[in-house]
């Protein structure tokens, strides 16, 4: 049935070879690396701490309690006013959302070693479970990658008015600096005009070539690395251990939702996977990029989450831009200042990672005729999907300037984990399929590993508010919808003429 039709690993391989579809190998094992330090540091650690250590207040009803606490009260979660902080237990949160990820790395490993094709995801899902199973991750990556980059964009706004106030005294107008849907308490404009030029700016970065696009990002990479070092040790002399106590404040329920939330942050080696194609050696090189990135950031958040809830109380913690703002309250400026910059060339850099991996699911969709051929036409000079990383820079930069962080941060993660859920799920399901296929890197201990990465992944999930799921489900329907009407009949066509042949 072309409904559950798979696509053949080989043949996968072999269409990414034809030359009006190659896209141009240029990346070792530490391009990698630094590819999935890029979107990870920056995406979470300088904007959504703050909210995550203090939870966000919302009106009382089922839809804005977490899933958790309505398995846990049930009814009576609906007078909840929103979803709980983790508090100084952040550092408990960092460590469950790194279990889950470990296990989900390792499965990644696995199969981005033996299909090093772009999509990730959604590629796996196609060569494993079959068409409408790839169509539905490839609609959900799709959506996690546009607004995970929508809320690095809306970061890069607070921290870049920090900045000018700090070094300039400049201040944006309100109208243009603040969104017009902001988080309950902050600041409302008309538009946050940063937030759409700064995705631009990284969009014709990402058209003018993969390889000029890392060697700016591992730049900046190093920058950022060296300003959180700056504010973990100059900042370590102003930790006063009472903001420690209590330690997790609302319970399990906080540390689980602060889980939810920061998981946000470690969705970078899901990027390291989209970049397969454009791998010199993939085999070797993209178990290393992951695991190597997982490894680098987890020492990163430790070290920031232990510092920043310990010279502020969590209550008082900014959802936008934690760390400068902190620092602004005891009077750090030169290090603020150091850390503004830092942090802005962190996001850049997660912008432009992320931007990256979203055009490359879509290229990897339209390749296979589920999306218009437009978004896989790639450029005669650059060699990169030109066509769709500009619709991609539109599609994020103009919804960026309209909401809030918390907004964004809350859907990208309840799609990464569904995502990851169906990534644990292929390697047992490809283990037994084909298990004599050669596996440069294997999942040890399968299934136990994969079924442990799918509960972890599903216990986070819960943490999310009950309207995240409904957003999430309805955009899922809307996918459906969208691949009955369209994306069915050209690859049944497709599907119809080889048969022909």
């Amino acid at each position: 049935m072309p409904l559950f039709a798979t696509k053949s690993i080989d043949e996968l391989i072999k269409c990414s070879e034809e030359p009006t579809h190659r896209l141009k190998k240029s990346l070792g094992p530490w391009a990698l690396a630094f590819l999935g330090v890029g979107i990870v540091i920056g995406s979470g650690i300088f904007t959504v701490t703050g909210t995550a250590a203090s939870g966000k207040l919302k009106d009382p009803g089922l839809l804005q309690a977490t899933v958790l606490d309505i398995a846990l009260h049930g009814r009576e979660a609906a007078s909840t006013l929103g979803r709980p902080g983790a508090g100084p237990a952040l550092i408990v949160s960092f460590g469950m959302v790194l279990v889950a990820c470990l296990f989900a790395g390792l499965c990644f490993a696995e199969l981005a070693s033996m299909i090093p094709i772009a999509g990730s995801t959604y590629t796996y899902a196609y060569a494993i479970l079959g068409e409408i199973f790839a169509w539905i991750i490839g609609w959900d990556l799709i959506l996690e990658y546009a607004v995970a980059n929508m809320s690095v964009a809306v970061g890069f706004s607070a921290y870049l008015q920090d900045l000018g106030d700090n070094l300039f005294g400049i201040h944006l107008p309100n109208a243009i600096a603040y969104p017009m849907f902001p988080a309950p308490g902050s600041t409302a404009g008309v538009y946050n005009l940063p937030a759409l030029l700064i995705t631009m700016a990284v969009t014709w970065v990402l058209v003018r070539g993969v390889r000029e696009s890392v060697n700016a990002n591992t730049t900046m990479v190093f920058i950022k690395i060296a300003a959180i070092a700056i504010f973990s040790l100059g900042a370590m002399r102003a930790i006063n251990t009472a903001n420690y106590h209590p330690f997790a404040p609302h319970g399990l329920a906080g540390i689980v939702s602060g889980a939810s939330i920061v998981f946000f942050t470690y969705i970078g080696f899901d990027a390291v996977s989209t970049a397969a194609e454009e791998c010199r050696r993939p085999q070797r090189d993209i178990p290393f990029g992951i695991i190597a990135t997982l490894i680098i950031c987890t020492i990163l958040y430790g070290s920031v989450s232990i510092v920043l809830t310990g010279i502020a109380n969590w209550k008082t913690l900014d959802p936008n831009a934690a760390v400068a703002v902190a620092l602004k309250n005891l009077g750090y400026n030169r290090i603020r200042l150091i850390v503004s910059a830092g942090a802005l060339t962190g996001m850049i850099s997660s912008l432009l990672v992320g931007q990256y991996g979203q055009a490359r699911i879509w290229f990897a969709m339209s390749r296979d005729r589920l999306l218009p051929a437009m978004f896989g036409k790639v450029h005669k000079v650059f060699r990169t999907p030109y066509i769709g990383t500009w619709i991609a820079g539109f599609l994020v930069g103009i919804p960026a300037g309209l909401w809030d962080i918390d907004t964004f941060a809350e859907l990208t993660n309840i799609g990464t984990l569904f995502a990851f859920i169906v990534v644990a799920a292929s390697v047992i399901v490809l283990r037994r399929k084909q298990p004599d296929r050669p596996r440069s890197f294997r999942v040890p201990l399968v299934p136990l590993v994969p079924i442990l990465s799918i509960v972890c992944c599903l216990i986070l999930m819960m943490g999310l508010p009950l309207l995240t799921w409904v957003r999430f489900i309805v955009w899922l329907l809307i996918g459906l919808v969208i691949y009955f009407v369209y994306s069915r009949h050209h690859t049944s066509g497709e599907l119809a003429a080889n048969e022909r042949e």
